[in-house]
């Protein structure tokens, strides 16, 4: 093929979600790649996608399979546009044929925020009050939540950030869970009331970082994109990636994960949850960060056989009854 780097125009076309954060983050890696290649032009094309549009029902009962992506990769694989940014946590692990994730950037603060309502800001989430209405549309920060504070009352809230905050300050809401990187990218991060310890919940997989995503017969292209890669921030995603994918999971199954790097160590923290908080598997494994992806399958297996399978399987034959 003739690479869109070498043609006459050279000019490369960025696919993007149409929401604040999502452009944002979009040009804000257009900028790191024109500071690299001054002599390319860069394009922001944007799609809205199926995630976007659908505002009212929860995350979970919507499916997971390409719901923030699905439309962006049409794009790339029609040719409407070179390549796509997505927030990395709703990038699926299985990628249509043809496409890559050709490169993660550097991760901002993967953890979960606490946001409070004005009456509650001198509470820690371990001291707000029972029967407190907290606003998650993450069946993972659920899972864990109902787990460690069972006395709180939980709704499902949807829509953009500002949204959210907005119902929130209305009153809907007494505290909002949030992804902490969400809020500091949109320099709102004086609304983070506490982030929230690993110990109370850990993060999604691949939270916090960006994952660009293009066709993957574009060699120079990649090669042009691993400019603005991070390479710790990658080890480390690879591994989460790996975990998620090995467990078959996504949004409709509560699974968490923090990971650290240490010299050449990697160290994987991973969760399993019932949605109703009452089964919980947790454990830790360390490798070399140069086998990030075997580090997830080991210890997704390790999970399996201490009882995620047990939970996991539960799980599917919800969704299978459509409940």
């Amino acid at each position: 093929m003739t690479s869109v780097i070498s043609s006459a125009t050279r000019t490369i076309r960025i696919g993007s979600r149409k929401s604040q954060l999502a452009l944002v983050q979009t040009y804000w890696v257009r900028e790191q790649l024109q500071k690299s290649f001054p002599d390319i032009s860069f394009e922001v094309h944007t799609m809205s996608t199926q995630g976007d549009k659908i505002l009212d029902v929860a995350l979970a009962k919507i499916g997971d399979k390409g719901l923030f992506t699905k439309e962006l990769e049409v794009g790339m694989l029609n040719r409407d546009i070179d390549f796509a940014v997505h927030s990395l946590k709703d990038l699926p692990t299985q990628l249509p044929e043809g496409l890559t994730l050709a490169a993660i950037t550097e991760r901002e603060n993967p953890a979960d925020a606490l946001v409070v309502h004005e009456k509650y800001k001198d509470k820690q989430i371990d001291t707000l009050p029972a029967g407190a209405v907290i606003g998650t549309s993450s069946l993972r920060r659920l899972a864990q939540l109902r787990h460690q504070f069972p006395h709180f009352t939980f709704k499902d809230v949807r829509g953009n950030l500002n949204t959210r905050l907005a119902k929130l300050d209305a009153g809907e809401y007494d505290a909002l869970i949030l992804a902490a990187a969400g809020l500091e990218r949109l320099r709102m991060s004086d609304r983070i009331h506490q982030i929230l310890p690993k110990e109370v919940s850990l993060h999604a997989v691949g939270q916090g970082a960006l994952g660009i995503e293009c066709r993957a017969d574009d060699t120079e292209l990649i090669s042009l994109l691993k400019a603005i890669e991070h390479p710790p921030t990658r080890d480390r995603c690879l591994a989460e990636r790996a975990f998620l994918r090995d467990l078959e999971g996504g949004c409709q199954v509560p699974i968490g994960v923090n990971t650290e790097i240490e010299g050449d160590n990697l160290t994987l923290t991973g969760i399993v949850a019932s949605v109703d908080g009452q089964k919980l598997v947790k454990d830790t494994i360390t490798g070399k960060a140069s086998n990030a992806e075997a580090i997830g399958t080991e210890l997704a297996h390790l999970l399996r056989q201490q009882g995620a399978q047990e939970i996991l399987s539960e799980i599917f034959a919800e969704i299978q009854r459509g409940s």
